[in-house]
């Protein structure tokens, strides 16, 4: 039902767009865009992450969505499902109502304990492809029973590679949304940390994939754990250490999350006109009457 809704509304707006024949609702929708970018507060530079945990450095021309601000681009803008992140980042030029939307990185962090390394290097990862696709065949049945189109593993759209010095892995899948003919690029980039890691997540349509690959490295030196919380200060006698190394941390769960910006990055902006009265409610949270107490 949900796909179907979105689908008609897709086609309504498209049509209407070309005729110069917005209707009120898709006019009020186009105003609820204007005054989202202009309450949100995109900020640059040295930022913290939840309080010391970590710091992201932005690159020059990227910006960044706190939590709340990034959950609801995430959820009502994009109709994902929720996601516990810390913020959004976007490249340089692009906004969550960018016209020219290339790619976002969703950042998340995950306290399962310290991610043994000790595997990285004898790990198959063609072995551990197929056995990522048999897993997301079972995850889709969650995923078609909460109402999210089902979600086909294509393979790798760049091997995964794990820097021992830095403590940093990447790879990048290549996702084909049930419904949709152009595949998404889901490019996973994690930095293992004392406690946990931080997930980068970038996710853009696959023909993104060159422009990503040239802003990788620049994502991949943004973010560091603060003092107290880096990979080398772990200590077995009190720290915790996750159930599984590196080929767990990859397989993960191929899907749960692949809610992921669940949406045709193509058309993003009518999927859902139900966000205008979400934003008000939203707005009114976020941003209160400044003689509140």
């Amino acid at each position: 039902m949900r796909k179907i809704t979105t689908l008609l509304l897709m086609i309504c707006t498209i049509v209407c767009l070309a005729n110069d024949d917005l209707t009120s609702e898709e006019l009020e929708y186009l105003k609820m865009l204007d005054s989202v970018q202009a309450h949100f507060k995109y900020q640059t530079g040295s930022l913290k992450l939840n309080s010391d945990l970590a710091v992201l450095n932005l690159p020059e021309g990227f910006t960044f969505l706190n939590k709340k601000e990034g959950e609801f681009v995430l959820e009502k803008l994009w109709g994902n499902p929720h996601s516990d992140i810390i913020g959004l980042m976007f490249p340089n030029g692009v906004s969550a109502t960018s016209d020219t939307f290339s790619y976002a990185v969703e950042i998340t962090y995950t306290e399962d304990g310290f991610v043994s390394d000790e595997d990285a290097k004898e790990i198959d990862y063609d072995d551990l492809l197929e056995q990522m696709k048999s897993d997301a065949d079972l995850e889709n049945k969650d995923r078609l029973k909460n109402g999210y189109p089902s979600i086909e593993l294509i393979g790798w759209a760049t091997s995964p590679y794990y820097d021992d010095v830095h403590k940093k892995l990447h790879w990048a899948k290549e996702l084909k949304f049930d419904g949709s003919d152009i595949h998404t690029l889901n490019y996973n980039v994690r930095v293992l940390g004392r406690k946990g890691y931080l997930n980068l997540n970038v996710i853009g349509d696959i023909d993104q994939l060159e422009t990503v690959n040239k802003d990788i490295s620049k994502i991949l030196n943004s973010v560091h754990f603060s003092k107290g919380y880096t990979y080398k200060e772990f200590n077995p006698d009190i720290d915790e250490v996750a159930a599984y190394g590196i080929g767990g941390l990859i397989a993960g769960k191929i899907l749960a999350k692949a809610g992921l910006f669940a949406l045709l990055l193509k058309f993003w902006k009518i999927i859902a006109v139900g966000a205008v009265g979400a934003f008000g409610v939203f707005k009114k949270k976020l941003f209160g009457h400044k003689n509140e107490d």
